[in-house]
Parts: structure tokens; sequence; C-alpha cells
């Protein structure tokens, strides 16, 4: 990360200004500064920068534009766009802004460089005072994680390479990990993650990860690992089709996020299921109308092969539920239908417990991470009803996809058993300060801040 252990006497100050505070900054700047500030137009727009002068040619500051009000995101561009240097921030923050100034700098120092020579940025910031320092190193860590394991392409991240990318990263830390393969699903009862990812080349796969003392409160995380998703026999179009590389975009958050768990030595017993398959087409892929088993004993109709991932999650959710965790986060690139609602920076929330709801909520909001709520209406579930099964895999009508999706999956979970569902894109369509285009952490953050607001 491009961080500097301390300020030095040569580290160039960055002031954050909004167009409501530029007209006293330049009030009260040093002699010069506000006639440079007219001259090349600086209006403290958001992602504006100016460049200041000092009366030897060197640089002596960096205004920043900023929204009013203050956002993680405000340095996030900045790493970029900087000279080689190092800075610092010009004034002390809350120690909670400063740790979330901090994040945004060190998030907007990724790049994805793993197939080409691609420079880094060389700009330093002095780590601002308050900051939790540990935290920022620890989230930056994960996030960077996520982003290269969405980002790399499925020939280079199947099954087992996912498998393997996730043993590589709990290890360290102590934890236990089984991997069930291919035909050994059906052996131990996951019949749904077999029937899904029997057609591809690499056999699908469950990893189960287990961490922490085994008395301490247990929290599960359940994340869909579909390595890429063709559709299957209802295959996708091209344009469908040509970002499915992030498709396991839900198992990288949960990897992630027990990474950030275990570094910081949460006081949980921690468990992680994670579902690794390819969704691919060959004489033994499944079909529409099939009728699959799953590991809860409910028998599935299949409704479109396109709808893979709750099958896999059904079998996942089902075996995280038999130990009776005091919560289940499930995390997926599920539906459209969530982006439709949403768009693609605002993931879905489905939650059967109001308590994790807000819990989860709040967190996000304290962190920057949103999550929005939507409703697991009990008036939908005669669309996910089937006339030769117990349940319909893709319910009975075309709207309300994201409901229909999560009404299934809660089947598989006890209902007094808090359980949340995060439906998320896990992936930028387009570029932002500190979020480059490509694999993205939704969510990840705001269920590490709900996890240490409730146990510490």
């Amino acid at each position: 990360m491009a961080f500097a252990a301390r300020a030095t006497p040569d580290s160039v100050p960055i002031v954050p200004l909004s167009a409501d505070g530029l007209p006293a900054w330049t009030a009260a700047a040093p002699p010069g500064a506000a006639e440079w500030v007219r001259a090349t137009g600086f209006a403290a727009k958001p992602g504006e920068v100016c460049f200041l002068p000092d009366g030897g040619g060197r640089l002596s500051r960096v205004l920043a534009g900023v929204a009013a009000g203050g956002s993680m995101w405000d340095l996030a561009g900045l790493p970029g766009r900087l000279p080689e240097g190092v800075y610092r921030l010009d004034a002390e923050r809350a120690p909670e802004a400063a740790t979330l100034a901090a994040l945004g700098w060190a998030l907007g120092g990724y790049a994805f460089d793993r197939y080409t020579a691609k420079a880094r940025p060389k700009a330093a910031l002095a780590w601002p005072d308050g900051a939790d320092r540990a935290e920022v190193e620890r989230l930056a860590a994960a996030a960077a994680l996520v982003r290269d394991l969405i980002n790399a392409p499925a020939c280079d991240l199947g099954p087992a390479e996912l498998a393997e990318a996730a043993r590589a990263t709990v290890e360290p830390f102590g934890a236990r990990v089984e991997t069930i393969v291919g035909e050994a699903l059906l052996e131990r009862g996951y019949p749904s993650v077999h029937a899904v990812g029997r057609a591809a080349a690499q056999p699908p796969r469950l990893v189960d990860i287990s961490w922490g003392e085994p008395d301490a409160p247990r929290v599960t995380l359940v994340g869909k690992g579909v390595c890429f998703d063709s559709g299957g026999l209802d295959i996708k179009p091209a344009s469908g089709m040509l970002h499915m590389k992030k498709d396991m975009g839900g198992a990288a958050q949960v990897l992630g996020l027990a990474r950030v768990l275990m570094d910081a030595g949460a006081p949980i017993r921690l468990r992680v299921l994670v579902p690794a398959v390819e969704n691919a087409i060959s004489a033994g892929a499944f079909r529409p109308r099939d009728v699959l088993d799953t590991r809860k004993g409910l028998t599935v109709e299949v409704g479109n092969t396109d709808a893979e991932g709750r099958l896999i999650l059904s079998d996942a959710l089902a075996e995280a539920a038999r130990d009776r965790p005091e919560a289940i986060v499930d995390f997926a690139t599920l539906t459209g239908a969530a982006r439709v609602a949403l768009g693609t920076e605002l993931p879905a929330l489905f939650c059967n417990d109001d308590a994790l709801a807000g819990g989860l909520l709040d967190g996000g909001a304290a962190v920057e991470d949103p999550l929005w709520r939507l409703p697991l209406w009990p008036g939908y579930r005669r669309h996910i009803e089937s006339k030769v099964a117990d349940l319909h895999s893709t319910g009975s009508i075309p709207q309300g996809g994201a409901i229909t999706a999560a009404l299934f999956l809660e089947r598989f979970v006890e209902p007094d058993i808090p359980w949340a569902h995060i439906d998320l894109m896990a992936y930028n369509a387009e570029a932002r300060p500190g979020r480059p285009e490509g694999g993205e952490a939704q969510g990840m953050r705001a269920v590490r801040a709900w996890l240490r607001a409730r146990y510490g």
C-alpha cells in the first residue's frame, strides 16, 4: 500500500475543499495562492485537483475538490494523479474519519496487474493521526483479494483454483479446510452442487472452512462460487456471458471477510462454506424440468439452468443451518432483478431477522458500504411452488425475481436461525475514484462492522 510511516518536513499537505468552503480558504490563503487558484479555474468540484507552487517552483500543497460533508472516497482518486512523493493531510480528523480517509487512499492504489507490467502509483500518504492502521491494512488487503479473485479470468480461476485460493487465504491463520470434490459430493449429501457442476471439465466441489474457539459464538458465511456461468443448456447470449467470470463474486466476498476476521482475531467461531462450480454445457449437463434432490431433502424442479446459483446455495445453506449458528450470512451474484431494482452499486439485503438486518444496515452506513433491504414477501411464496416437486427454482412469474430467489433460499434455513442474504453485483461497471472498473468488494465491510459492533 502507498503509505509512509510518518510525515516528513518535505511532505506536501493535501487540503480537501468543497465548493462552499473554497471562498473561506482563499480569503485566508498565503500570498499569491488565491490568485493562482483563480487563474487555474479551480472551483473545488469533487475530483478537481489544484497544485499550488511555492516561491521556488516546488509543490507546496495540493487542493482536492470534495463533496460537502466528506466521504471516504475524497482522496481515493489521488494516488494515481499526484507526482511521486510523500503527502499528508493538512488537518486533524476524528479517528473514524481518519480511518476511512486512509482506507479510501489505500483502495485508490489498487491495480489488477497480473497480466501486465502496469506501474502502480508512487505517491505515498503519511498515516493520518488517529487512523486505525491495522484495520485499514487488513481491509485493504481483503479488498485487493476480492478484486483479484473476481478479475481473474475463468481460464485461470476454475473451481480447483478457487478452492486453492481459499486454502491459501485461511491456512496461515490456523483455519481448518476440507474440500469435497466430484462424486464425493453425492456420497456426502450435496446433490445440487454436484448436478450444477458435473458438466464442466473441472469437477464441482464444496470448500468448508472452520476457525476460532469451538465454544465461541458461531457465525457462518456462505458464498456463491460459480467460476463461470454459460447459462448451461439455457445458454446466455454473448452479451450476458461476457462478465460471467465474476459469478464467483459471492465466494470472493466471504474469503475476503474471513481474512479480515481471522487477522483481527474476532472472538467468534467462524465457518465459511463455498460451493465452487462451473455451469457448463456437455452431455452431462442438468436440464430444464429436471427434478433435483437437495441436502435438506426437498426436491426442486429446474425452471431454467441459468438460475444455478440458488441451487448450489441450497445445499450450502442447509449445511450451514445444521450446527445452528447465531447467524448465517450469504453473498451471491444471484439475480439481474436486484440490479434492475437497485442498480449495480447498491446490494440488496434480504433478512429473516429485524435485529440482524438493522445491524447490517447500520454497519454499512457507518463505513460507507451501503446495503438496501428488500422484503421476503410471503405473498410471493406461491410463485415458487411446483406441481411435480417441493419447490420450483425460478418461479411462475417474471416479476420480483430477486424476491422469489431469496424466498427459495429461505426454505433451506431454519426459521429461527437469523439469516441474511446479500444479492450483489461484485463488479464496477465503470471506474470511479478508488473503485476501478472490474471486481469489487461489496457488503464485506458492512458485515465486518456489524460483527465488530456485536462481538468486538
